[in-house]
């Protein structure tokens, strides 16, 4: 049985009768599993409430010093705590980790052109420790991941969710067979966000390009569905993006070659 990466987004962390749901499905999954959260709402709600403004370049977050604090505070401490206390409910077991903890994922920060992402980290797979990563799972005990990790020299670095869950399954599939799942709010990448039926089941690179010119594709599903190629090119052995709701059905887009 392949280990399954999951990770959720922050529409669903945001949303306490889904998030709940989707523990209680996440759980009842057999089998090795990782999560992978995000928690950006929580996130700009408190940086809103601190007056600390919150900007976004392509679905990602820019990320100054103060920035660094309150996601650190929210993603590694509220959210992360919160999910794992629900999985421990729901009878799993589970850690919460960012990725300074076991030094189990090392990034470096981005370079500051042609955009000052600021503390923003670029992860290369090589640098998740696999071995770490299958300690716990072989004792039986559940990773969840927040998007925060660090840079090897003492420095917090803010990662997007999607770029840790593709490198975690990377990192995974050094260990065993392992199968991708990107759960939010949507029944998988839709032609129309209106329209519930109009969802595309397979997305191949060529498709991908015609959907990204249209402006089908945009915003935050790029990192998304861009993070899903990699992962595949990479060896995980598959990579699908569905509904939280529909975590345990065979519904979803499938991202291939």
């Amino acid at each position: 049985m392949s280990i399954k990466v999951i990770k959720i987004g922050g529409n669903v962390v945001d949303n306490p009768d889904a998030l709940k749901r989707f523990i209680t499905d996440f759980a009842s999954l057999p089998g090795k599993k990782i999560l992978v959260h995000g928690g950006g709402k929580e996130a700009t709600r408190l940086s809103a409430r601190l007056d600390i403004p919150t900007t976004m370049i392509e679905g990602r977050r820019v990320t100054t010093r103060e920035t660094l604090d309150v996601v650190t505070m929210v993603y590694a401490g509220l959210v992360n705590k919160r999910v794992v206390s629900m999985l421990q409910e729901a009878g799993c077991n589970a850690i919460g980790l960012s990725g300074a903890d076991g030094n189990v994922i090392k990034a470096t920060r981005r370079k500051p052109n042609p955009i000052d992402y600021g503390y923003v980290g670029d992860i290369d797979p090589a640098n998740v420790n696999a071995e770490f990563i299958g300690t716990l799972l072989e004792a039986g005990v559940t990773p969840v991941f927040c998007a925060i990790t660090h840079d090897g020299n003492g420095t917090l670095l803010n990662c997007n969710a999607d770029t840790i869950a593709s490198s975690v399954a990377l990192g995974a599939s050094r260990i065993e067979s392992t199968d991708l799942i990107f759960c939010f709010e949507q029944k998988g990448v839709m032609r129309d966000i209106d329209d519930p039926e109009s969802l595309i089941p397979h997305i191949t690179p060529p498709l991908y390009a015609e959907l990204k010119a249209s402006g089908v594709v945009n915003k935050g599903m790029v990192p998304k569905i861009d993070n899903a190629f990699a992962a595949i090119e990479a060896g995980v052995n598959s990579v699908t993006i569905k509904h939280s709701d529909n975590l345990t059905r065979p519904t979803g887009t499938t991202i291939s070659k």
